[in-house]
Parts: structure tokens; C-alpha cells; sequence
């Protein structure tokens, strides 16, 4: 009942795991609109909005979706809000947002320099790979070797971490004081328009 009329192959599955079916501009088209139209106070949507964005800077892979929400649950935010204000980290924003991050945490540790974006990157993919590994290993007579995790944390996730919550602190308050006033905007704009509407249909029957 729910599957596809036409299924997708394996290759467009992997294409889509970057880029949406729609595109990415209708994509944040889409996100924007559910936003806007969040049943809750426009303080409330604008405090999850500030925790999607911020968690967004954070080197919390496939954790971002439960940050979002624990941050937004505690500042008494709006938790789908929060969700999909995650769509601040994106393959167009990653770049920028790794780097930015990294930079800052390696001057702010005192470092001379930070790994680059690529290789931190691959860093990630290597530890995931040696989880995968590990786990794998309980069932088997290979050794559990965690070579790769303390060199990850002392060279890529403690930079990144530090750096992440700087910015993403930065992002987050201004992702709040922005959205919050759009929020408000189209909420009158739109009670305006049912108002005007109510008004006509009221004129309506009152000529019959």
C-alpha cells in the first residue's frame, strides 16, 4: 500500500542519502513551511529552532536528532522544531562548520594548527569502522583493539567538540532572535488574512 510505483535502485538510494529527491532548495522549502506552521507559541518554536542549529555545530554524528531534542526539552522548546532545525548541517554547511570548528578549538587548546576538514572526516569513518570491528570481534577469536579511538579524541573530537559548542552557542542565539520575529510576522500576517476572509464571508450572507 505505502511502497513505490517505481523503486528506487541501489544508486539512487545512495544519491538520495545526500541529496533529497525534491532538491535541497525544496527541501528547506519544505522545512521552513513546517515551521511556520508548528502549533505552538513562536517563543517555544524559536527555542527549538536555536537547539537544531546549535547541535548542528556539534560532532554528534547520527546523535544530533536526540541532542536536538534533550536541549530543546530543557529549554522548554518545541522538540519537532528542534528536529528540524537539524537541516542547518547539510553537505553545504558541513564544510564550513567542521572547519570553523576545528580552527577554534585548536587556538582556543593552544594548538599551533588543527587536521583538516578531510581528514577529520575520514577520522570519524575510520572509528566507526573500528567499533564495527570491535563488535564483530566478541563473536569471534580476533583481539579488540582500539588503536584509533584515543588518537580520534585527542586530535578531532576534543578540538571539534570545543570549537562546535562556541559556534554553535553563536548560531543558536542568533537562529533564535532571527526566527523568532518571522515566526510572529507570518502568524499575523495569516490571522489577518482569516480575519479578512471571515469578514467577507460574513458581508456574503448578510447580502442574501
Amino acid at each position: 500500500m505505502f511502497k513505490r510505483r517505481s523503486p528506487r535502485n541501489f544508486r539512487q538510494s545512495l544519491v538520495n542519502l545526500f541529496i533529497p529527491g525534491g532538491g535541497w532548495g525544496r527541501s528547506a522549502n519544505y522545512v521552513m513551511h513546517r515551521l511556520r506552521r508548528l502549533p505552538d507559541s513562536p517563543e517555544r518554536i524559536a527555542k527549538g529552532i536555536a537547539a537544531g542549529v546549535g547541535v548542528s555545530c556539534l560532532p554528534l554524528f547520527g546523535l544530533h536528532f536526540v541532542a536536538a531534542a534533550s536541549i530543546a526539552w530543557a529549554l522548554r522548546g518545541n522538540i519537532l522544531a528542534s528536529l528540524l532545525a537539524t537541516f542547518f548541517g547539510n553537505p553545504f554547511t558541513f564544510p564550513l562548520i567542521v572547519v570553523s570548528s576545528m580552527e577554534l578549538g585548536s587556538f582556543l587548546l593552544g594548538r599551533e594548527r588543527s587536521i583538516k576538514a578531510s581528514e577529520a572526516m575520514n577520522a570519524f569513518g575510520a572509528i566507526w569502522g573500528e567499533f564495527g570491528r570491535n563488535f564483530l570481534a566478541i563473536f569471534s577469536s580476533d583481539p579488540i583493539v582500539w588503536e584509533k579511538l584515543g588518537k580520534f579524541g585527542d586530535d578531532v573530537f576534543v578540538p571539534y567538540m570545543l570549537g562546535g559548542s562556541f559556534i554553535g552557542l553563536v548560531c543558536g542565539v542568533i537562529a533564535y532572535f532571527l526566527s523568532l520575529p518571522l515566526i510572529r510576522a507570518y502568524r499575523n500576517r495569516r490571522l489577518k488574512k482569516l480575519q479578512e476572509r471571515f469578514e467577507q464571508a460574513r458581508k456574503s450572507d448578510a447580502k442574501k
